[in-house]
């Protein structure tokens, strides 16, 4: 099972703000045991809010392209 911490998992499961919240936690910290749904992840697609390295990926997987522009967040570099 996917590690929820700061939320009763069986409450986000009742709604579709919820179950989303769950699949974004999935995809940014690790599925657990469970699988990732690819038709949830499209589905909601425009509604994750995920991190920049993990949407890239799965863009790349899904539609074998970047839908979204690449934006280096970078806030400071150690040189």
């Amino acid at each position: 099972m996917v590690y929820i911490w700061d939320y009763d998992i069986n409450e986000l499961k009742k709604t579709e703000e919820g179950r989303i919240k769950i699949l974004e936690r999935m995809i940014n910290y690790g599925p657990g045991k469970e699988k990732i749904k690819l038709a949830d992840v499209k589905k909601y697609w425009d509604r994750l809010d995920l991190y920049e390295p993990q949407r890239h990926l799965l863009e790349l997987l899904i539609w074998n392209k970047c839908r979204s522009s690449h934006q280096s967040k970078n806030s400071f570099s150690i040189k």
